[in-house]
């Protein structure tokens, strides 16, 4: 589905990432996991064409690289920052308007699906986003991504600063999405939870991918988590 080949990005004139190579398959989640500056927002912004980049972005066998973010979005991949960056003087319910697709048909999702995976929305529909807490602002930048019935999601640290209560609730949608068979790629400082609902595991060091396994092989492999990972 996504197939990233000898990618390079640079911020200016520094060099950040060096080749990077992975793929994401139909329904799959992929935990993105590495320390603070190993790229792996900027390999978000690469994919979603927020970076200069140079190498290979293949979605659905179509060459992406180059493209636009809201040609990216249209072509069915979904994107949630780590800055959230909702719209603060609207609405719950016209973030999530703001969401659908122009013309797209028969969505799998509703505002019903998103209120029932996160209730609180319901309670806050008529409020305007900006008085929410950091944790219904990330309910809602993850409900309005997923209302452009993506079929890719790319989500950077959702539960970065989050209650314990709140990361549940984020951890139970992230296994929702998995049921429904959108492909996930997650970029999470928590490993047990990036883990736990995984299906394969890469780590960025350095701006390279210097492993790509399965979970289970992750928590094997003292040496990358310790080279790697651990603080």
């Amino acid at each position: 589905m996504l197939e990233i080949d000898n990618l390079h990005a640079f911020y200016g004139k520094s060099h950040i990432l060096h080749g990077v190579a992975f793929k994401v398959a139909p329904g799959e989640i992929v935990a993105l996991l590495g320390r603070n500056g190993s790229g792996r927002s900027t390999t978000a912004k690469a994919i979603m064409g927020l970076v200069d980049t140079e190498g290979s972005i293949v979605w659905k066998g179509q060459r992406i690289s180059g493209r636009k973010p809201f040609e990216v979005a249209h072509l069915g991949i979904g994107y949630v920052p780590e800055s959230r960056d909702i719209f603060p003087k609207l609405t719950v319910q016209q973030n999530l308007l703001l969401g659908l697709k122009s013309g797209h048909k028969n969505p799998r999702w509703s505002f019903d699906d998103m209120y029932s995976m996160f209730p609180r929305l319901k309670e806050r529909e008529h409020t305007e986003a900006g008085v929410l807490s950091g944790g219904e602002q990330q309910m809602l930048t993850l409900c309005r991504t997923l209302m452009g019935d993506p079929e890719l999601i790319i989500i950077d640290e959702p539960t970065e600063g989050l209650a314990p209560k709140i990361v549940e609730q984020v951890a139970a949608f992230l296994q929702t999405l998995k049921a429904k068979r959108v492909s996930v790629l997650l970029i999470e400082q928590k490993l047990t939870i990036a883990l736990q609902i995984s299906d394969r595991a890469l780590v960025m060091g350095h701006g390279s991918i210097v492993f790509d396994d399965t979970p289970a092989a992750l928590q094997e492999n003292r040496y990358i988590r310790r080279e790697w990972l651990e603080v």
